[in-house]
């Protein structure tokens, strides 16, 4: 039987690599004045301008438990395993009701075998995790060998990334009135990493130039002194800025990273302009994901991430 891989749109996975790799996607919601989207059906750059030219900010939502129990069950009844990888239980209430879900299935499936996994991070860090427990899923491996290989990568990861402008993060409760106000008008910028499912403060600097030098020491300190598994750049309606930052990865790395644009769910909260890397360390234990790098970088840097 093979495993199953289930995840929300907030991976930002590729649509090519979904179908490939056959990953289900739950989408969350946005809401912008009086309309409602699902992520993966409205366009990033569509989004962005809906969202320049309302004067509301925006809102998201969780998937209903019922859209879970839908996917969850449509394996359970094939006899299909599943793994489950969602967006941190810190930021959203998406992974505490698919736990829900799964409960709920249990009850009428006591045989059934579905993992849900707390990514502890979103966009392309928890993206990375979900690749390899698809990739170990095609390769036939176990339910407990799909697992652990989420497990692992989500352990060896890391993403930083720095927001353009600090309003986004004020209006959406990420950082006080105060501290971006300071941020303004001291021209700090702060780069922001993921820490135990919360967005944290890595480090403060004077210019976004040395933001982006941090975060690419940071990335080459860490492949140096635990090898390189896999990388991507993330923007957020960033694209030129983010051909670059993958070019200076290229020049160090001789690997070209994918570039793949953040959609509406964290690009609300982080605000256009936003850069980052999101990467994981290589391990004896890694399966095989640094010889896919190419794969993602060739269908992704031209597409948007729905």
């Amino acid at each position: 039987m093979t495993v199953k891989i289930v995840t929300d749109s907030t991976s930002y996975l590729p649509q090519n690599l979904r179908r490939e790799l056959d990953v289900d996607v739950i989408s969350l919601n946005v809401h912008l004045g009086n309309e409602s989207f699902r992520e993966v059906e409205i366009d990033n750059h569509v989004f962005y301008q809906k969202m320049a030219a309302c004067k509301q900010f925006p809102t998201t939502s969780q998937p209903a438990v019922q859209e879970f129990v839908t996917v969850f069950e449509r394996h359970v009844q094939a006899d299909e395993p599943v793994v489950a990888i969602f967006l941190s239980s810190k930021m959203s209430g998406t992974f505490s009701t698919a736990s829900l879900a799964r409960q709920m299935l249990l009850e009428r499936y006591p045989q059934a075998e579905i993992e849900i996994i707390d990514s502890k991070s979103n966009s392309m860090e928890m993206g990375l995790a979900v690749l390899n427990a698809a990739r170990a899923a095609k390769a036939g491996k176990t339910f407990a060998e799909v697992k652990a290989a989420a497990e692992h990568t989500i352990a060896r990861s890391r993403f930083l990334f720095v927001p353009e402008k600090l309003d986004y993060l004020k209006k959406g409760g990420r950082l006080s009135s105060a501290a971006a106000l300071i941020g303004s008008v001291l021209q700090i910028k702060p780069v922001l990493t993921v820490i135990d499912g919360a967005a944290e403060v890595f480090s403060k600097v004077r210019s976004a130039e040395k933001a982006l030098d941090l975060i690419l020491s940071t990335f080459l300190a860490d492949v140096k002194e635990k090898g390189f598994g896999e990388a991507v750049v993330h923007h957020i309606n960033n694209e030129l800025e983010g051909y670059r930052l993958a070019a200076r990865i290229e020049k160090e790395l001789h690997v070209t990273p994918a570039i793949i644009p953040i959609g509406p769910i964290i690009g609300c909260h982080v605000g256009p302009g936003a850069l980052g890397i999101a990467y994981y360390t290589k391990d004896a234990s890694t399966l095989g994901a640094s010889a896919n790098a190419s794969a993602i970088r060739t269908q992704a840097v031209a597409g948007t991430a729905h």
